[in-house]
């Protein structure tokens, strides 16, 4: 039994120092597999080097984060589609709606998301998703996309038990990350009303460590705190957490056009 980390960007600079002893601490951790998102158009050579470099432990996504969304979104997103035959990607991601830091390029940032959601549905792969004060206004994008088998990931979840409950309705399963592990984080009132069935775990490495390392930079080797951390909520054992979740993370690969071991 094994975690997956279905969300990580082991590629930023800050591993840069360390990145082949911070992944071997995660594995040391009962991590053995790492889901690596895509931000923009120059992350992505960044991220290739490392998927290659760990063959089958580091997999790869393709997409435009909405923060990167500016004036040129459809030139990024041209030259990301171009990349699309390239090789098996694990996933569109990571996509979606930031309203948070900047609400300059909103209408961008949803005709951008239409456009990946395409091709998702083209390739037949799962996404990641951002959203970021945006829960509503994603849900929207997608009933408006209407493709019956589009899945995924709501990526570092943390709304409430009505959007938990939106988001499995639309058979989307929710990240769970450092979050959970926060005083205020909010998700002691909704994990408990939320199946493991759902749940993935991820930390959105090198941002958003858990307790007691909030503050500093993450790793995948603290995804066990996540993981005792919901168990706690869940009244169950770290060990049926991380079977459960492990599960349902395989269950989304197995799904996907390309079956990765």
């Amino acid at each position: 039994m094994y975690i997956i980390e279905t969300h990580a960007h082991l590629y930023d600079e800050q591993f840069d120092e360390d990145r082949a002893l911070m992944i071997q601490r995660a594995v040391d951790a009962g991590v053995n597999q790492f889901w690596l998102p895509n931000c923009d158009v120059e992350t992505l050579g960044r991220l290739c080097n490392l998927a290659d470099a760990y063959p089958g432990q580091c997999l790869p996504m393709i997409g435009l984060h909405p923060t990167y969304v500016k004036e040129n979104f459809r030139e990024e997103l041209d030259r990301l589609r171009a990349e699309l035959p390239s090789r098996n990607w694990l996933a569109i991601g990571e996509i979606g709606l930031d309203f948070y830091w900047d609400m300059t390029f909103v209408e961008q940032q949803k005709e951008a998301f239409l456009i990946q959601l395409g091709w998702a549905r083209e390739l037949r792969l799962p996404i990641a998703i951002h959203c970021r004060n945006s829960f509503w206004e994603t849900v929207e994008l997608i009933e408006q996309h209407n493709d019956p088998d589009l899945r995924g990931i709501f990526h570092c979840f943390s709304g409430g038990v009505e959007e938990a409950r939106k988001a499995v309705e639309l058979n989307f399963l929710l990240g769970i990350g450092g979050v959970a592990t926060f005083k205020n984080g909010g998700l002691d009132k909704v994990l408990p009303h939320v199946g493991l069935e759902h749940l993935v775990l991820e930390t959105d490495a090198p941002y958003l460590a858990p307790v007691p390392y909030r503050g500093k930079r993450n790793e995948p080797a603290y995804l066990p705190l996540v993981a005792q951390r919901v168990a706690d909520l869940k009244e169950t054992s770290v060990a049926e957490v991380i079977r459960l979740t492990t599960a349902n993370a395989l269950a989304l690969l197995s799904s996907t056009n390309t079956i990765h071991s």
